[in-house]
């Protein structure tokens, strides 16, 4: 089943000119008993292989409804998405992407080992691939050696760096992160922003990531998504001119804070809008 799932990625994997996620006038509109709640309008998008794109908004915007309809688990209202060139649901099938959510969603009951190899038995990879995969995805996130461990023994931003190893581990090569480090401390969110950067360098994968904050937007992506109160429209996409090797103190630079000065600048227009 592995081999037949990767020869899928591979016929569906697009070219370098083609969008790896492509969405065309998005609307998303949930009925609720108090009437309907406009989540996404008429939200147009490119994502080109090897992006790191950051979303950013204000609460309700529709940043997280917006990956969870690449991920096929919202279905829009009206448009279309397309990812790896195919419907977000045939992308599901063969296993396109991981998925980080907020919450490490680790099972107490495993070991960190064991929740990195669920997928893995799910999708029926035999026993030496799963553990020659947990073990590169253990050294990708520097957690070598903690293998045995339950989440209960490893700090918050350990777990979450669990996670990203498990989303890792069958090699998609699309990786949708919502909000993974919003509920860490500032010294734990900083170290685990320069890992994810050199996790991204090493792998190449193309990274869609949800963030309320300014600074980790601008740090971390080539291109930062801006998006109004909802309906959650795009009001403006930055493509960042800061270098693909980034220290952590090139937030102290003139280059940074005009990016971070111009999403400031979107998120204002957004509200300005209403």
């Amino acid at each position: 089943m592995a081999n037949e799932l990767n020869k899928l990625r591979q016929t569906q994997a697009p070219s370098p000119a083609t969008s790896v996620i492509r969405a065309q006038n998005l609307d998303l509109t949930f009925q609720t008993n108090d009437g309907p709640v406009h989540a996404l309008k008429d939200v147009s998008l490119d994502i080109g292989a090897g992006d790191f794109v950051s979303f950013i908004g204000p609460s309700g915007c529709g940043k997280t409804t917006f990956l969870r309809v690449m991920a096929d688990l919202e279905q829009p209202t009206g448009g279309t998405v397309t990812v790896n060139g195919v419907s977000p649901e045939e992308a599901r099938r063969a296993r396109a992407y991981g998925y980080v959510f907020q919450a490490a969603g680790l099972y107490p009951w495993r070991t960190i080992g064991g929740n990195i190899r669920l997928p893995l038995e799910i999708m029926g990879y035999s026993r030496a691939d799963q553990d020659a995969r947990v073990a590169r995805v253990l050294e990708l996130v520097e957690l070598d050696g903690f293998e045995k461990k339950y989440p209960w023994q490893l700090s918050g931003g350990m777990q979450q760096r669990a996670s990203i190893a498990r989303a890792l581990a069958f090699d998609a090569d699309i990786l949708l992160m919502d909000e993974p480090f919003g509920a860490l401390d500032e010294i734990v969110r900083d170290h685990l922003n320069e890992q994810l950067l050199k996790l991204w360098d090493r792998t190449g994968k193309t990274i869609a990531f949800v963030t309320h904050s300014i600074p980790e937007a601008v740090y971390l992506s080539t291109k930062i998504v801006v998006m109004s109160p909802r309906p959650g429209r795009i009001t403006d996409v930055i493509d960042s001119p800061l270098p693909r090797d980034r220290p952590l103190d090139i937030r102290d630079t003139p280059e940074f804070l005009e990016v971070a000065h111009r999403v400031r600048e979107g998120l204002r227009a957004g509200h300005g809008d209403d």
